[in-house]
């Protein structure tokens, strides 16, 4: 059976299954230079991708596309592309430029005997003027069955819990037991929506906005999650929101200002670092998602001892660690694309699992769009270049380089496939990547380095393929590679191993055997705002490197930027001397 799952609203993307295994999925924004969270407004999209990729709309056995919305009018207010209807919402669309309206399932289960994988039969889905009969399953499902069908439980076919929280929706747990093949409902683990975050956030620091009220938007939580190192955890606050929560807690999608302003108001008077706020916001979060989930496990009886995260909010590396180290559970799994950027390949499985596919997804991380053919910009010169050679400029220039290679990562970390790469031994790489990607300076460089070598220099140091779990530098290396040191002394870590990225490992390799580093430092290649770079010619178009790498040719800029990096790291060893 093949399956084309669709997301159409933000983080649009198109994902093909053919009989179990993931062949592709596409998300709009690493097409062409798309910005951030695009979304398929023309489905006639989605013949272009299945086109280039080999597939025939007459090869589709099934579409399946993720449901949407709410179920009142407050889902309106930031989905301008809804309609909330009678018993399923609806979409506007366009199709050639031709607007219709497209019926699609609800955003999550209307209570707990609603089963997760209802199933809508549709008609009208139009792609290219044809007009297609289609399914459709709640976006909840969506994230349920992307996490859980991924995992290595699946794989293994082994019962395990699937913890969703996502910006609408309360962190619900599940419970797949893969003898019936089967989810069950366990509920929300506390009444906080994951928004929730970000919301609160838009009260404080650099992220305040105008007029005291904050809208949700996709790029504020990853921000303060890399701020909250500047802050200091004030856990007398605590008590302050849980009285907030229990005396003023009316509607979720509105709370998260209320409690801004509320907590403001009980702090009048009082000073306060506004860095302070957001730390101990997220430990607080943090700190009731481990002991609302604990308890619900128990009630449940432990019947396994694995999970898997889903939703927006398993980005979120603090958390993921903590829930990792807790004792909780044995193994937790997060897949490389826990938000929305999944949900295509979520809603494949769905239809997978209800038409009797199985459970276990055969995937890859590397299934995004391919490396188009293009030319390098004016001014550029070009010349075959291995692993081997790649290493020993790294290692003799200094100077970060944009890699381009194979298809796309899946999900929003770029995973060595669309990265910039750069070695890590100076303190000024991480600001030279922060100044030349436009980026705040308390913002992180990730760390790349070979499964085998990660317990030496990081702690707990196991594998981590997705970059989504925190990692704390040992004092041995803190000196070493001071670029991929967060300012609280930890590491957003990607382990490679050599038979998930040959040529990745292979570099590191090399880079190994010339400096004694292990690591090299890992960024997105991306314009700012915009998906990762699809080509040579939009990469070396981009006035950020010196040097870019695809496909085994070096192409080099002929009047060299200045990147300061000598200069900055002159400058800081003078003031460590002084």
């Amino acid at each position: 059976m093949i399956v084309c799952g669709l997301k159409l609203t933000h983080d649009g993307a198109v994902a093909l299954i053919d009989n179990g295994r993931l062949v592709f999925s596409i998300e709009v924004e690493k097409l062409c230079n798309q910005e951030r969270y695009a979304q398929i407004e023309d489905t006639a999209l989605i013949e272009e991708i299945l086109a280039a990729e080999g597939y025939r709309i007459e090869d589709i056995d099934c579409f399946a596309v993720d449901g949407w919305g709410g179920d009142d009018e407050d889902a309106l207010a930031i989905q301008p592309r809804l309609t909330i209807g009678e018993g399923h919402n609806w979409l506007d669309a366009a199709d050639r430029g031709e607007p219709y309206r497209l019926a699609v399932g609800q955003y999550e289960e209307q209570g707990a005997s609603d089963p997760l994988l209802r199933q809508w039969s549709f008609e009208g889905l139009r792609i290219g003027g044809r007009q297609l009969p289609y399914v459709s399953y709640y976006h909840a499902a969506a994230h349920v069955a992307g996490a859980y069908c991924s995992s290595p439980f699946a794989r293994r076919g082994e019962s395990a819990y699937v913890l969703v929280w996502d910006g609408g929706m309360y962190p619900r747990l599940y419970y797949y037991d893969a003898d019936r093949g089967e989810f069950e409902n366990l509920g929300p683990i506390f009444l906080l929506i994951g928004n929730m975050y970000s919301l609160f956030a838009q009260h404080f620091g650099p992220f305040q906005v105008s007029g005291g009220f904050a809208k949700d938007s996709l790029s504020v939580a990853g921000k303060v999650m890399a701020y909250i190192a500047l802050g200091q955890s004030q856990p007398q606050w605590y008590d302050i929101w849980d009285e907030i929560y229990l005396d003023a807690y009316d509607h979720p999608m509105g709370f998260g200002n209320k409690l801004a302003r509320l907590f403001k108001e009980r702090m009048a008077g009082q000073s306060y670092e506004d860095a302070d706020v957001l730390r101990t916001f997220h430990d607080y979060l943090g700190q009731m998602l481990l002991d609302k989930l604990a308890k619900k496990i128990r009630r449940h009886g432990g019947k396994s001892r694995k999970l898997a995260l889903a939703g927006g909010c398993a980005l979120n590396i603090k958390w993921n660690s903590a829930i990792r180290e807790s004792g909780i559970i044995d193994e937790v799994y997060v897949p490389p694309f826990p938000n929305d950027s999944g949900s295509a390949i979520g809603v494949a499985c769905c239809a997978m699992l209800t038409s009797g596919g199985g459970a276990a997804l055969d995937w890859t991380v590397y299934s995004g769009p391919e490396v188009r053919a293009s030319e390098p910009a004016a001014g550029w010169l070009s010349r075959d270049c291995g692993a081997a050679e790649l290493a020993t400029l790294l290692h003799e220039r200094g100077e970060p380089v944009v890699v381009l290679h194979g298809r796309a990562e899946l999900g929003p970390r770029a995973l060595g496939n669309r990265s910039i790469i750069a070695p890590a031994v100076s303190p000024a790489m991480k600001d030279a990547l922060n100044r030349i990607k436009d980026r705040e300076p308390y913002r992180p460089v990730s760390p790349i380095c070979l499964e085998d070598d990660a317990p030496e220099l990081f702690e707990p140091g196991i594998r981590d393929p997705y970059m989504l779990f925190d990692h704390r530098v040992k004092p041995a290396w803190l000196e070493r590679i001071p670029a991929v040191i967060h300012l609280d002394g930890t590491a957003r870590l990607q382990t490679v191993d050599p038979q998930d990225n040959p040529w990745l490992a292979e570099l590191l390799a090399a880079y190994k055997r010339l400096s004694g580093i292990p690591v090299l430092c890992n960024t997105s290649a991306n314009h700012k705002g915009m998906g990762f770079f699809p080509d040579v010619a939009s990469a070396t178009a981009w006035d950020g490197v010196n040097y870019v790498w695809s496909e085994g040719v070096l192409y080099e800029r002929e009047s060299k930027l200045a990147m300061g990096l000598e200069q900055q790291a002159q400058a800081e060893d003078m003031q460590g001397v002084s």
